[in-house]
This record gives structure tokens, sequence and C-alpha cells, in this order.
């Protein structure tokens, strides 16, 4: 008999209710409730509006119940990584959770490393330095006095968070405790040691386990609430990219994956973490997958370029769609210019094209004037820095990775897909677009007895979704400005 699983995927723009279907080795998807997510801006600081995104989810649980006369085997839930909430000890919310991209944690990773140097963060953890990380947050909290971290009593990134509400159990999720930057890869454990050097209390820290793991079932309230009585809660990879990766149709090991969308995620997958001077000073991460597995990777600020452009032109009135928006780019001349996709002028801008026309100026560039010439300007430059990304990973790795597997929202933008096989000279493999949901619910379907193995679960994925092959075809004229970038990443870096 077919199976019924539910993904609850959650992404920094919209979150998901996804009923799936596994039926004699195939895999089909419904998406039965969407809705929006996003910051909510309160006396200058941004927020989650969390207790909306769980009444969302329960209500895309009930609406994938009725379907199915609340015939569902399981429901996983996934989100970004880094944000978290702190409960007193009864379990209740203490605060409304911070973005990740509130502005708190400026100047915070210089403090932090004034009191631990960069180098032994790094060691304790493995993980990338940005700003947003857990504990840059954690730290500002601690710089600024606040008396929640004493009183707190539970610390749990939001799709743990997520999972206590819908089934009482307080634990944390491997792949996305591995995001906060205070987990230990080496020792499988969290780096307490890093947080009491920085002056941080650890008492709030639970326990973490493994991808895939049962939390139980619904709460007798909330089973009631959405009709799913039989239904067992699993925590697959409950950070999105640790999903996405669990849902590329890859085999062998020369290859990288890119899960692509407000971020692109860079990487490849081993089985030890990559702790060394190289990981270090080229900033890249080691976290946590499907099977305790490392996704050694690096985060790029992806489309959120072209996403904060297409929201500030619509609030002056001109709304275009992701179509329109690849077309007036195509037609724009090529190489104008180029930015640094991930300098801090981007990370929150109060306007996008205004930042990334300031960033040329300042780089000495021609600046970019029309709309196209703007989203052309930032679609090349990721482009270019996939391109570095993917020489620093063959570097690292020490051997060559012949195809790059591209999933996620952005393997959908034919132009961008196009200039990533130009710019790295390796094929692009895109799709399939909810790679997430489809990691999401296979892990699921694993942990349930459902499918044998991931390695299974991979062939599922790959018998059941279209991938697109893009071949690179204009590598010279690619090759010809890479030292171009080049050059604006170094002014960028003495200028910015």
């Amino acid at each position: 008999m077919p199976a019924n699983l539910i993904a609850l995927d959650l992404g920094a723009e919209s979150g998901r209710a996804i009923l799936a279907q596994l039926d004699g080795g195939k895999l089909t998807l419904e998406p039965v409730h969407r809705f929006p997510n996003g910051p909510v801006r309160v006396h200058g600081s941004m927020f989650w509006d969390v207790l909306s995104l769980y009444t969302e989810i329960k209500r895309g649980m009930a609406m994938c119940a009725e379907r199915v006369g609340g015939d569902v085997v399981s429901i996983g839930v996934d989100t970004w990584g880094v944000d978290f909430a702190l409960l007193d000890q009864q379990g209740s919310l203490l605060a409304n959770p911070y973005h990740y991209r509130d502005r708190r944690t400026e100047g915070m990773i210089e403090e932090a490393c004034a009191r631990v140097p960069r180098r032994e963060i790094f060691g304790y953890t493995g993980i990338q330095f940005m700003p947003l990380n857990t504990l840059f947050q954690l730290f500002s909290m601690g710089y600024a006095n606040s008396p929640l971290l004493d009183i707190a009593d539970r610390l749990l990134t939001m799709p743990d968070l997520l999972n206590y509400w819908l089934t009482g159990e307080k634990v944390c999720e491997f792949s996305n405790a591995t995001t906060t930057q205070f987990y230990n890869p080496r020792e499988k454990a969290w780096a307490k040691e890093l947080l009491e050097r920085l002056g941080l209390p650890t008492h709030f820290l639970g326990p973490i386990v493994p991808s895939g793991t049962k939390l139980g079932p619904l709460t007798t309230r909330v089973a009631d609430e959405t009709r799913l009585e039989r239904a067992v809660v699993v925590a697959p990879a409950c950070h999105d990219t640790g999903s996405a990766v669990a849902g590329v149709p890859a085999k062998g090991r020369d290859y990288a994956y890119m899960s692509s969308g407000t971020w692109s995620l860079l990487g490849i997958e081993i089985a030890e973490p990559i702790i060394n001077d190289a990981a270090l000073e080229y900033n890249f991460t080691n976290e946590g997958g499907v099977g305790g597995t490392i996704r050694f990777l690096k985060n790029i600020m992806g489309l959120w370029l072209v996403q904060e452009c297409r929201r500030t032109w619509e609030r002056q009135g001109d709304v275009l769609g992701y179509d329109e928006i690849t077309r007036i780019a195509s037609d724009s001349p090529a190489f104008a210019a180029f930015v640094e996709p991930d300098a801090a002028d981007f990370l929150a801008p109060t306007e996008m094209p205004a930042a990334i026309q300031a960033f040329c100026r300042n780089t000495g560039q021609a600046v970019p004037e029309s709309k196209g010439a703007i989203i052309r300007c930032a679609l090349e430059s990721l482009g270019m820095k996939y391109r570095w990304v993917l020489q620093r990973l063959e570097e690292i790795c020490g051997h060559t990775l012949d195809t790059i597997h591209v999933v996620g929202g952005g393997s959908q933008n034919k132009l961008l897909c196009q200039f990533a096989a130009d710019a790295t000279g390796r094929p692009i493999a895109a799709g399939p677009v909810e790679a997430t949901a489809i990691g999401n619910v296979l892990v699921q379907a694993v942990t349930m007895g459902l499918v044998g193995s991931l390695a299974e679960a991979r062939e599922i994925v790959a018998q059941s979704f279209e991938v697109v092959t893009y071949e690179p075809v204009n590598t010279a004229v690619w090759d010809e400005q890479y030292g171009r970038y080049l050059k604006v990443m170094e002014s960028a870096n003495r200028v910015l």
C-alpha cells in the first residue's frame, strides 16, 4: 500500500506543508499549504513570528490529514539554521526569537575573537565565521548583560522548538545543532569549554539526537487539532540544507552539491570534519548531515541579492515576476561590473539595488543603472563566486569535482545555472527543485522502515524527479573575466 508522509519545510521567505506518497519505489509530492514567512520589525529589531508559523504548520498538517483520511505514517520539520528560542523551566517561550539578520551581532565576531582567538574557535567547531551564527547571537546577549541567559532553562533551535510544541520532546537534532558554532564535531558534543571561555552559560544545552530520530507521537491536543492520531514525528535532517543534501540524486564522491535559494551552499559530503588552516583561511564550514556525515561547504549570499532587489522595486510600485527579471537580465550587456556577494553591505541593506550600485562605485567600476543590468551583475557575480569556492574545495579535498548538483529553488533559474556552468567549467545537474522536502520525507521513510538506506532513497529521487543538465559553453570568455572578478574581491576587502 502507498505510504503517506508529511514534510513541514520552512524557509526564510515561506513555509510549506507537503504531502508525500511513497508507492513502489516512486515518490510524489503535493504542496498542500503554503504560507509566508519573514521578519517582524519591532523598535529597530528583527524577529520571527514563530507563533504564526506554528499555527500555519498545524493548519497544513490538518489539511494533509483531510486529503488522506488521517492515514499518515510520519511527519518531519526542517527550517533554516542558527536561530533559536530560550525556554523557562515550565517550557514557556521567554522572548520572541530573533531573526538572523538582526543587527545585534554587528562587531560581535571581533569582540568574541578578542577573548578566544579565531583559530581556537575554529578548532573547537570547524564552523564558518558569520555574524549571524548562534554563537555570536548568544555572545551579543552576554555582551549586553541580558538577564534571559540566567533565566533560560533550555535552548532550542527553530525546528527543535516546533518539534517540542508538536511532541513535548525538548531535544536538539544533530544537523541543526552543528550550525550553532558551539558544537564540537570531533568530540560529537556541545563545545561547552568554548562557551565558558566566552563567559556564556551552558546549563541550557540539552541532549543532541541523530538525524532520523523518532521523537514520538503528537501531543494529544495537537493530534486532536490536526486529526493525525497515528502519525509519528521524526527529526529528519532538521536543517534544511541537510535535508536538501539527502535529496541529491548523486552517486560516488566526485561531485559537489549546491543548495540554491536565498543562500547558495556549495560543498561536498564527507565522513569526518576538515578542520585545518586552509579551511579556516577560506572560511569553510563543517555542518552535520544524515548518517552522521559532514557537509563541508561554504555559505554564499545566493539569490538573496535578486530577491531583495525585487522587493525594493515592488515597494516602489514596479512588480516584476522572476521570469521577467531573468529576461531583462539576459538582455543586458555581459560583464559590465561585479560585486562580492558576501560583502557585509549585502547582509541586510535598506535597498539592495542601491547597495549593489554603491559597491560598484566604491570599487571603481561602471555603475549598473537599469534593473536588468543590476540583476545581471548579481547573477554573473554569483557564477564567479561559485568558481572561486569550487577551486578552494578541490584544493582542500585533493581531487577534481566533475559535476555540480544544484537543488532547490535556484535550480529553476536557467540563466544562473548556465552562468554557473560557464564560470566553473563543470556540468550543472539542476534538480530536483523540492530537494529539501524530498530529503526530509526520505529520511522519515528510512527511519520508519519504508526504505532500506539513504543510497536506496537517492535511487528513488533519481527515478522520481527530472534533472536538467547545463553544459559549459562560454568558458573561454568567463576565464578572461575571472581575473577582473578576483581584483574586485581584493578591492572589496580593502575598500569596504
